[in-house]
Formats: C-alpha cells, structure tokens, sequence
C-alpha cells in the first residue's frame, strides 16, 4: 500500500470516513493511512482503501475475510528499519498484500489482533 509508512488513526474517524462501507455490527477494532491510502481491521475483514488518479476521485475497496487469511507476519522495526511492516498471504493470491506502518505502532498489538481475528475464524 502506497511508498509511504501508515500511521495509526482512530477508528471513529474510519467510521466517519467509509461507514457507507461498513455492515451492520461491523466494528473497526484498528485503522493505518498513508497520505492518500488506508487499511483497517473489523471484526469481520481486513480493509484496504486504494485512492487512485491525479485528483483522487476514483478508489478501490479490497476486502478480504480472516477466513481467507492463510497466514501474515509482522516484522517490528529496527535499528536501520524506519517503518514495521504488516503482510498478509490471501488463498486466492500469488504474493502478499504488504502494508508499510509507522514504528510508533505496537507490532506485537497488531500481531496479537490479527492472530486472534484470524485464528478465531478457523
């Protein structure tokens, strides 16, 4: 997703900017956006909103439900590492969908809520 390091957001404001996106008792538990892009975790799927074009006026919604997920890693940063980073393999994907955080994020949370996301569905 995009060059740059996601940073946290809350969900309200995930809530407020693609609640139209959103189903009924779909809750957003975390939310990551770069300068144009975002991705966030429900309790239902993983998210990632893709802003396309010069003006911005054109975005892709991918979904994937956890049952989907056939495994992800998250590698803390480190002392050469400016950003974490987040990558999940999808069972319909050839490679993984890689997500590039900020290393103000908690790893071990994100790991710890995705484990329990994925590993709930099974």
């Amino acid at each position: 997703m995009g060059l740059f390091a996601s940073h946290e957001v809350e969900p309200a404001e995930i809530r407020e900017r693609f609640g139209h996106a959103l189903i009924d008792g779909e809750e957003v538990l975390a939310a990551f956006r770069s300068l144009r892009d975002t991705a966030f975790l429900t309790n239902y799927r993983f998210v990632l909103v893709d802003v396309q074009g010069l003006t911005g006026s054109k975005v892709s919604f991918e979904s994937v439900p956890y049952r989907s997920i056939t495994r992800f890693a998250v590698e803390s940063a480190g002392t050469f590492d400016v950003d974490s980073e987040l990558r999940i393999w999808v069972s319909s994907a050839l490679g993984p969908l890689t997500l590039k955080v900020s290393r103000n994020a908690d790893p071990a949370a994100i790991h710890r809520l995705l484990a329990g996301l994925v590993l709930g569905q099974r």
